[in-house]
């Protein structure tokens, strides 16, 4: 997973309208070369790049835990609505306020976690009930969808930039989203790691839990919170981008099993890999037309999603 990471940000660095080696890349980040590329690097790709990476570190580790905490493999941040919450509030900042834009991540945070709590309990009978999960998910996602749509209807005018995040994109992302980023993802990421043997028993079953000494209710709620923070510093700067907490889990998962002391790593870099490399095609397909990353993603994420309910149902 690691040398995938590694694969997808030199991937990233290196490819565009003017292609960078390896050698020149190394030269230029890790011994100080100035050459005609560094600009190009410093002040462009490696952002833009840092910034898909630390993005798809942040769902993907949200998915995996919603799917553990909610016992439901069908569980993503965007699927179930704790994305659109985000969105939500990021809309209202960015047509309403576009001047507190560094209140973005925070109203996102308070956005998602909304709709977190509302979706736990309408879920909620006797127990988290899966199905009741994602039935409840999208009510709530197109409840939050329709206030979207609303706002951008009565602020047309001030439409163009909430377009790109409706869909999820990083174009001209740079080094202050990735700043705005960082505290967040640090402490998302730390809290994430640490509840992961909480995850294992969760996953053991509420009774099992609970005999071992889990204060069940409480740890998902901690849990809980800690997925919709990473979920929310993401939506803050890239937008509503799809299907990243769906695919890397259930492809990590696969892989390496359901240990999650194992599987949250796994899934942050496997998903730093995926997103860069999707946002590298995003900008290449077409070129010089850029596509939005979340395109791709989607275009990758359905079919993926479709076979899992397939399978869920066999």
């Amino acid at each position: 997973m690691a040398v995938a990471a590694a694969a997808g940000i030199a991937f990233s660095i290196g490819t565009g309208a003017v292609s960078i080696s390896l050698e020149d890349i190394w030269r230029y980040l890790f011994h100080g070369f100035d050459g005609p590329m560094k600009e190009v690097i410093w002040s462009i790709r490696l952002p833009r790049t840092l910034v898909a990476a630390l993005v798809g570190v942040n769902l993907a580790l949200s998915g995996a835990i919603l799917q553990g905490v909610m016992r439901n493999p069908l569980a993503d941040p965007h699927i179930i609505g704790v994305s659109s919450g985000a969105g939500l509030l990021g809309i209202v900042i960015l047509i309403l306020f576009p001047q507190a834009w560094p209140l973005l991540t925070p109203a996102a945070f308070v956005g998602a976690s909304i709709a977190a709590a509302i979706i736990y309990l309408l879920a909620w009978k006797q127990g988290v009930q899966p199905v009741r999960i994602i039935l409840a998910g999208v009510a709530v996602s197109a409840f939050l969808g329709s206030g979207i749509s609303a706002l951008l209807t009565f602020y047309s005018d001030r439409v163009n930039g909430a377009l790109v995040f409706l869909v999820g994109g990083l174009a001209a992302k740079s080094w202050p989203e990735l700043q705005m980023m960082l505290p967040y993802s640090f402490a998302g990421v730390a809290l994430a790691l640490a509840g992961s043997v909480h995850l294992n028993l969760l996953s053991l079953g509420d009774s099992n839990a609970r005999g071992l000494g889990l204060k069940v209710e409480t740890t998902r709620l901690v849990l809980t919170a800690v997925a919709t923070l990473l979920a929310a510093s993401a939506v803050s700067v890239v937008g509503l981008l799809g299907f990243v907490g769906l695919i890397v889990p259930h492809s990590a998962r696969l892989l390496i099993g359901s240990d999650y002391r194992l599987l949250l790593p796994a899934s942050a870099l496997l998903g730093a890999a995926v997103v860069t490399v999707c946002d590298t095609l995003a900008r290449l397909m077409f070129a010089p037309i850029e596509l939005p990353v979340g395109i791709i993603l989607g275009a990758l994420g359905a079919p993926f999603f479709l076979y899992l309910l397939r399978r869920e149902g066999e």
